[in-house]
């Protein structure tokens, strides 16, 4: 899971949220009185006090960046060292902010959450390095002794919970190494680069550590592993509990996995922090010494301030792996006989695991913490369970404090009924995994069970024993519209499809929020979220607009105020950004609104922007296009034309990207690759008809073939290394339908055969997600462009039909899950409004396309048509600004203005 999603679980059981949306509850500290002239303000998660006399009184600014200090905390102590803070801070004039409340500091030391900020409960902004050291040995004093998490960014000060880390006051951004708006602060030059935050104390190569910062840097790294008796040869995985690591014992030499835990990190739900599970688990697993299926543990012992544990390794892969491996409803070949194999292998893999399950019951314990990852299958295919820190007595018949969602019973079952259930989700999960949608509507599971028997010859008593477990006494859900539909009956669905999706994304609005109108994916509370396409308001809004399922004024009238009065660090991009908020609001009918939010964007450093579709130049070129041939204001023509222009100059080689696409390498693909720059390239050979467009979009298309492998299957997808990729966003079917544009315009077999194996990649019958960017829902888009007549091709038929996998009851209609599948999503990124949109383009009377991405828009030169990037009248030093402002004088129009110095990609009101 990524660990960005759990604290945005915690406010909601439905929709990802921010907990200070949910509960009012604060720290005691936030309600004190305060001290003449001070200010006290929200701001996300925290309350920020700043004090008076900033200027005009003898009292300088703040610096925009410098040695900032955190105080970490428990949950036992907050209020305590709250108190503390406040009253060394107030009388002092100290700028500080802390975190709203317990259930925020939870999010951020609980077992997934971000390993970055782990810890943090208070900054405090130093002036200069001496309030630094002061406020260090002053502060410092009064809360040594307070216990308190390590905070991994950070330096920390003695043994206490001070911590020091060089970073960003203010707010300002940049363009990072991927092309995307990020935190920032100057280097040496004045230049803006990224502030890191990394789990891993930096300085940055042009500030020099202060000497009272010496000592504290050398007792850490005083801390060596040089003497334990384990040498670590890699890490298998990090939380923010610990690191779990493949190790040698250096007398025996035997492989062992040495287990981490963090102390008051990586709290559960009863409050145990890491280091404690982990002599827990020590425990549990030498009382089951001797149980098939249980490995054996060798060591406990303590590293510094971490407790680690030594067990056995297993020389296996995790269920979820080996599952991937043999499933055939990701083989494009598997007929009935792969079928039939692959449900021999997986009854016996539950076989397996049940008797393991049962010999733990025997010695008295409930295992507690079944899912796909904790079950590890070796290459003669015996099973393992890992993870028995949550395990307890059979007496205590408690529910344990951490689980997988997917296989979370529900409250009240305790004892060995809680394995009782992990068992039977474990059923469905070997044959379709989707276990996190039985969390939200349980009684999804009578429709898995009948998906599964449809394709797979399971005894019907295994599967009727599992739902019964699940959701006894409960009827299946009502059927998904296009349950039944065939290609010849799949366009009567429409109506009915359109209507459920648009209530129940109507029913989750919420106009009287300020932070966002529909619930989406986590990424709408990041800067500029709750307005843009992917995961905002203008995604939904236009999805439901142009699909023909209606507006609604007052919505609206939220999403044209929050785009007219953006926050400041909105990213200026199409999908991220106040380029997409634009181009909805054009497409509702807000022509000026949305040329002002167009101009807002050019009067910023767009030209320094990364080159990708979702944040960058291609979709912001992309957009100027659109409104240029709206519009027809040359500025906004020769603005596009910059846009293409910087695009071809920066694109590179061939071979100037990686052959892998992700992690530590920028990403492949339609939204973040190259694909999207292809596409831009192609729309400007359209608009101008010089065909060295064209061959630069043919050299940005090979940047991502070199990134894409051929299955044994055929299909084209994307590699990232450790898996491939079919979806819209950063796989496949996105480079296709890149393809797609550039084979309309000039022959190329090297890309014809690449479509080819797209399109087979969107042949699959399972794909784990439903959205538009990474899901179903972005493969029936793709087909239904590819499709003469989508309403009866059978291959979109298939897609919509088997949407309804993911479908659950919301709201009078159908809703479905974003991210992970832990919660409900309305965006058109992740969410029902992509699956609307995609269903649309496929069913849809009218035609009904993505956001400028839809085939054929602008095959036709526009006139007269203007030199391409090869020329030398639009070489850099002649084209840009000058040129918008000499054309726009020409025709008596308005040029856009100096982008401001307001930090690169930034949109500042």
């Amino acid at each position: 899971m990524d660990d960005r999603y759990e604290a945005f679980c915690m406010a909601s059981p439905l929709f990802y949220d921010v907990l200070h949306s949910t509960t009012k509850a604060s720290f005691r500290t936030a309600d004190r009185p305060l001290a003449d002239g001070w200010i006290r303000k929200e701001q996300d998660d925290w309350w920020v006090f700043r004090p008076p006399g900033r200027s005009g009184s003898g009292r300088t600014d703040l610096p925009p960046q410098g040695w900032k200090i955190h105080v970490s905390a428990t949950l036992d102590n907050a209020d305590r060292v709250l108190d503390t803070v406040w009253d060394y801070c107030v009388p002092r004039g100290i700028d500080f902010k802390f975190l709203r409340s317990p259930g925020a500091l939870l999010g951020r030391v609980s077992k997934y959450a971000p390993r970055g900020y782990s810890g943090k409960l208070v900054t405090i902004y130093p002036v200069d390095d001496d309030a630094c050291h002061t406020i260090l040995r002053e502060l410092g004093e009064q809360l040594d002794g307070e216990p308190n998490p390590y905070i991994l960014s950070d330096l920390r000060w003695g043994a206490g919970p001070l911590f020091v880390r060089y970073g960003a006051f203010a707010a300002r951004y940049c363009v990072g190494p991927r092309g995307t708006v990020v935190p920032a602060i100057a280097d040496a030059s004045g230049t803006l680069v990224p502030d890191r935050r990394d789990p891993v104390f930096h300085v940055p190569e042009w500030v020099t550590l202060p000497d009272f910062l010496a000592p504290h840097l050398a007792a850490r790294n005083a801390v060596s592993i040089a003497d334990l008796p384990y040498e670590i040869e890699r890490v298998l995985h990090f939380s923010n509990g610990g690191g779990i690591y493949v190790g040698t014992e250096k007398a025996t030499g035997r492989s062992v996995v040495l287990k981490e835990g963090r102390p008051h990190a990586g709290l559960d739900g009863r409050g145990k922090d890491a280091a404690d599970r982990v002599e827990w688990e020590y425990e549990v697993l030498r009382r089951l010494a001797g149980v098939p299926g249980v490995p054996e543990v060798y060591d406990l012992f303590w590293v510094g301030e971490h407790r680690f544990l030594a067990m056995e390794h297993i020389d296996g892969t995790p269920l979820s792996r080996a599952v991937v491996r043999r499933f055939p409803l990701t083989d494009l070949n598997a007929g009935p006989e792969e079928a039939a194999a692959y449900t021999e292998w997986a009854l016996g893999i539950h076989a397996q695991v049940s008797e393991t399950i049962r010999g733990i019951h025997e010695r008295g314990l409930v295992y507690g913490d079944m899912h796909m990852f904790n079950v590890l299958v070796t290459e003669d295919d015996r099973t393992f369970l890992l993870d028995f820190e949550v395990a307890s007595s059979i007496e205590e018949a408690t529910r344990p404090a951490l689980g997988n969602q997917g296989f979370s019973p529900p409250r009240g079952t305790k004892g060995v009924d809680v394995d009782r259930y992990g068992l039977a989700c474990l059923r469905f999960a070997l044959f379709l995994p989707l276990s996190n949608m039985v969390w939200l509507h349980r009684p999804k599971v009578h429709h898995h069970a009948e998906v599964i028997a449809e394709h797979y010859p399971v005894p019907p008593e295994f599967l009727a024993e599992g739902v019964e477990v699940i959701a006894p006494g409960t009827a299946a859900p009502a059927p998904w519209p296009a349950a039944r539909a065939g290609a010849e009956d799949l366009a009567a669905t429409w109506p009915s499809l359109r209507d459920s999706l648009s209530r129940a994304i109507l029913a989750s609005a919420t106009p009287e929020r300020d932070d966002r109108l529909f619930p989406g994916d986590v990424q709408q509370f990041s800067e500029g979220g709750r307005i843009n396409l992917s995961h905002g308001a203008a995604g939904v809004l236009y999805a439901l607009s142009v699909t023909g399922a209606g507006r609604d004024e007052r919505l609206e009238q939220w999403f044209l105020a929050k785009v007219r009065r953006p926050e400041s660090g909105t990213s200026p991009g199409l999908f991220d950004g106040l380029h997409g908020a634009a181009f909805v609001l054009d497409h509702l009918g807000h022509r000026q609104a949305a040329l002002d939010a167009v101009d807002l964007c050019l009067r910023e450093e767009w030209q320094s922007l990364g080159l990708d579709l979702q944040g960058g130049l291609a979709g912001i070129g992309l957009n100027l296009l659109h409104f240029a041939d709206h519009t027809g204001e040359p500025a906004l023509r020769l603005a596009a034309h910059r846009a293409a222009e910087l695009v071809a100059e920066r694109l590179g080689t061939v071979d100037s990207v990686p052959e892998t696409s992700g992690r530590e390498n920028p990403l492949a693909g339609l939204m973040r690759g190259s694909s999207g720059p292809a596409l831009l390239l192609i729309r400007a050979f359209d608009d101008t008809g010089d065909p060295a467009y064209l061959d630069h979009a043919a050299v940005a298309l090979r940047q991502d073939l070199r990134r894409c492998v051929t299955r044994e299957t055929g299909e084209l997808h994307v590699n990232e290394g450790w898996r491939t990729m079919p979806y819209l966003d950063s796989g496949s079917v996105g480079v296709g339908l890149a393809l797609d544009e550039y084979l309309a315009r000039r022959h190329d077999d090297e890309f014809a055969e690449a479509a080819r194996g797209a399109e087979l990649a969107a042949q699959s019958t399972m794909y784990v997600f439903p959205g538009l960017f990474s899901g179903r829902a972005g493969i029936l888009l793709y087909l239904a462009a590819r499709s003469a007549d989508p309403a009866t091709d059978p291959r979109v038929a298939k897609q919509v039909r088997n949407l309804g996998w993911h479908a659950v009851p919301y709201g009078d209609g159908f809703a479905f899950p974003g991210t992970s599948l832990m919660r409900l999503s309305m965006d058109l990124a992740t969410g029902t409004a992509g699956v609307l949109l995609a269903l649309g383009a496929a069913l849809h009377g009218e035609p009904v396309h993505a956001p400028l991405l839809h085939p054929g828009a602008r095959r036709f030169v526009q006139g007269p048509a203007r030199s391409g990037p090869r020329s030398e009248a639009t070489s850099p030093d002649r084209a840009g600004a000058l040129d918008v402002q000499r054309a726009e004088r020409a025709q008596g129009g308005s040029a856009p203005q100096s982008p401001a110095p307001t930090g690169a990609g930034q949109v500042t009101p």
